[in-house]
């Protein structure tokens, strides 16, 4: 009887500590934001996408990963009203910039996470357009949410328009390689 119940007790600790080992922490998709701008010559284009789910995992108080999923048909632009801003959104759905109609998501595998003094140094492999490559930022986690500023180079997902690294004599119609988004994210 007593073996029994120390092995019980024994199992029981076992179950309770690999369940507060390994945390995984989904993400409120529809309290979430994503905020994109895009930068040219003469200006800049800001808007939004959606997250469809994600989630965060942890150990203990460490983040150790997660995995994310962006709607890519939920792309809007914010700067403009109208006409132009049906123009501009149709332009980066179609295969010159995002093919949305072909790629209506997009994903980010965090494959790792340094704890820095302001957070996590995050390395991770990004999908756009079917096309993986790695990518690395900081991330801030306090609380029941996490947020980010982080470059993307659209060029190595096969995003060339407009690129002066690819094309010459754009003048002020040359956009920026790299876009900026700002992500937060709730738990």
């Amino acid at each position: 009887m007593k073996t029994r119940l120390k092995s019980l007790i024994l199992v029981i600790a076992i179950i309770t500590s690999a369940s507060t080992f390994a945390q995984k922490k989904e993400i409120k998709a529809s309290e979430s934001k994503i905020n994109w701008v895009g930068k040219k010559v003469t200006g800049e284009h800001s808007g939004t996408l959606s997250l469809s789910q994600g989630f965060l995992v942890f150990e203990g108080e460490n983040l150790t990963g997660g995995e994310f999923v962006v709607d890519m048909t939920s792309l809007k632009v914010t700067d403009l009203e109208g006409e132009y801003k049906q123009k501009l959104e149709g332009h980066l759905s179609s295969d010159d910039f995002f093919g949305i109609e072909n790629h209506k998501t997009a994903k980010l595998v965090v494959t790792k996470a340094k704890k820095t003094d302001n957070g996590y140094k995050i390395a991770g492999d990004l999908t756009i357009k079917g096309k993986t490559n790695p990518i690395s930022f900081e991330l801030a986690v306090s609380g029941d949410s996490a947020t980010t500023k982080l470059m993307v180079d659209r060029t190595k997902y096969d995003i060339k328009y407009g690129s002066g690294s690819f094309f010459d004599n754009l003048g002020d119609k040359t956009i920026n390689d790299e876009f900026e988004l700002a992500v937060e994210l709730k738990m």
